[in-house]
């Protein structure tokens, strides 16, 4: 099947290294839109990037500063996931629809989910720490 394919997107891919350098030009356009227009996205990296810092500081194994900065991560992924759809859905149709909720609602769910795993993951690591010092 050719590129030509009615079936195959236009937008498709390409091969190689330019491929590569589409898709970085893609990802960083999408980090720089999730900045400009998505509040809770501007508001979760300005609660990881301190805590970057802290993960790279705070006395643990490396492996724990992997999953300190692994969770903070997994929180700005499902962000950018969730304004995904959330845009789609408004693409499709800005009138309310039981649907179109539930879209919105299940990636926010997944936002939640996200940011009590990494709240865990945190208190878990951190926690024998500060008690130690008390």
């Amino acid at each position: 099947m050719s590129n030509q394919d009615s079936s195959f997107s236009e937008f498709k891919s390409k091969s190689g290294l330019k491929r590569i350098s589409s898709a970085l030009c893609y990802s960083l356009a999408g980090l720089k839109t999730a900045w400009t227009h998505e509040h809770a996205f501007r508001q979760e990296l300005m609660v990881a990037i301190p805590g970057f810092i802290v993960a790279l500081l705070v006395p643990v194994s490396p492996v724990e500063k992997l999953l300190l900065i692994g969770v903070l991560v997994l929180v700005l992924i499902t962000e950018l996931i969730n304004s995904s759809i959330e845009a789609i859905v408004d693409r499709v149709s800005l009138e309310r629809h039981p649907l179109s909720k539930n879209a919105k609602d299940l990636g926010s769910a997944a936002v939640l989910l996200a940011v009590l795993l990494a709240m865990a993951t945190w208190a878990v690591i951190l926690l024998p720490l500060l008690i130690g010092r008390i």
